[in-house]
């Protein structure tokens, strides 16, 4: 699984990020962000792939205490 950046311009994937949440609600901003979790993994398609990427995206958002 890819962890590096492999975007061309990861500025203005930011940019698009952030203007596509501009103007909506806490609740509303969370719905985008969960249906966009599913397109993209729709997209990736493969369940293995997935499960490794939340894997390693739960890991930075919470450690565990041997990665600390």
């Amino acid at each position: 699984m890819a962890t590096t950046s492999r975007l061309a311009a990861p500025d203005e994937v930011y940019e698009a990020l952030i203007e596509a949440h501009r103007g909506l609600d806490a609740a509303q901003s969370h719905a985008l962000n969960a249906r966009l979790v599913l397109l993209l993994a729709n997209h990736v398609g493969s369940a293995t792939v997935l499960r490794e990427a939340l894997q390693v995206a739960r890991d930075v958002a919470a450690p565990t205490e041997t990665a600390r």
